[in-house]
């Protein structure tokens, strides 16, 4: 089986050689996509800069997509029996992804997610207060029937077979929750997998507040996507 991780990223200069230099140590993986999402750092320039071992395809947007966005952008440029989907923030963390890889390979699941629960910042920061982590929860569970307890989880890995059903990625901060709802329709097996992987949290300041709250409209423009999809009971 082959496996493509695609590494969507916006402007993290500060963890990109790290988290490539963890995925490449998966021997699983056979190919790494970076997808540089419009970034203003020097995200391309160190990810194109990587000397690894595995094959690195290094990509880039001229303006910035969103997360959805530069996820399909990598898609159209790899071809994998698995996608494993990793943010570009993870740091050392990033070679925990090998457990999602694992049920994938000997097809005991469909779809792996990675459940970071409580302690999952990487620095000082808190992480937010969980409104949105609980509705998309709610959302998933009224149009699918199942308990999901990390829909909002961007560290998972899909068959093929997966995205072919589902189509293209939701461009937006809801493509994860997208994808769980699309998922569970079609009648493909979820896991959830805990793991301590971690990543920058915002804090509960203004700036984590905007993010949060861009996040939770775009999470409910998803569920209201799905359901119109017909992705419901």
């Amino acid at each position: 089986m082959r496996v493509v991780a695609l590494i969507p990223a916006f402007n993290e200069a500060e963890t990109i050689v790290q988290t490539l230099a963890a995925v490449a140590d998966l021997q699983l993986v056979d190919e790494i996509v970076v997808i540089d999402d419009g970034s203003t750092d020097d995200t391309f320039v160190l990810a194109s800069g990587c000397s690894l071992g595995k094959k690195v395809t290094v990509l880039r947007l001229k303006a910035n997509r969103g997360k959805g966005g530069a996820l399909n952008y990598g898609r159209l440029n790899a071809s994998g029996d698995a996608y494993l989907l990793l943010d570009a923030d993870l740091g050392p963390t990033a070679i925990l992804a090998g457990a999602l890889l694992e049920p994938i390979l000997t097809e005991e699941a469909d779809m792996t997610i990675a459940h970071l629960g409580t302690k999952q910042s990487s620095s000082s920061r808190k992480m937010g207060f969980g409104i949105v982590r609980r509705t998309a929860s709610l959302g998933v569970r009224l149009l699918t029937g199942h308990e999901v307890l990390n829909p909002l989880s961007g560290q998972r890995v899909m068959t093929a077979e997966v995205l072919e059903a589902v189509g293209d990625f939701f461009e937006g901060f809801g493509v994860e929750v997208a994808l769980t709802v699309g998922a569970l329709h079609h009648g493909f097996r979820l896991t959830e997998i805990p793991l301590a992987m971690k990543h920058r949290a915002l804090g509960r300041g203004l700036g984590g507040l905007w993010h949060r709250g861009r996040q939770f409209i775009q999470v409910l423009s998803a569920l209201w996507h799905c359901w119109r999809r017909g992705w419901h009971l």
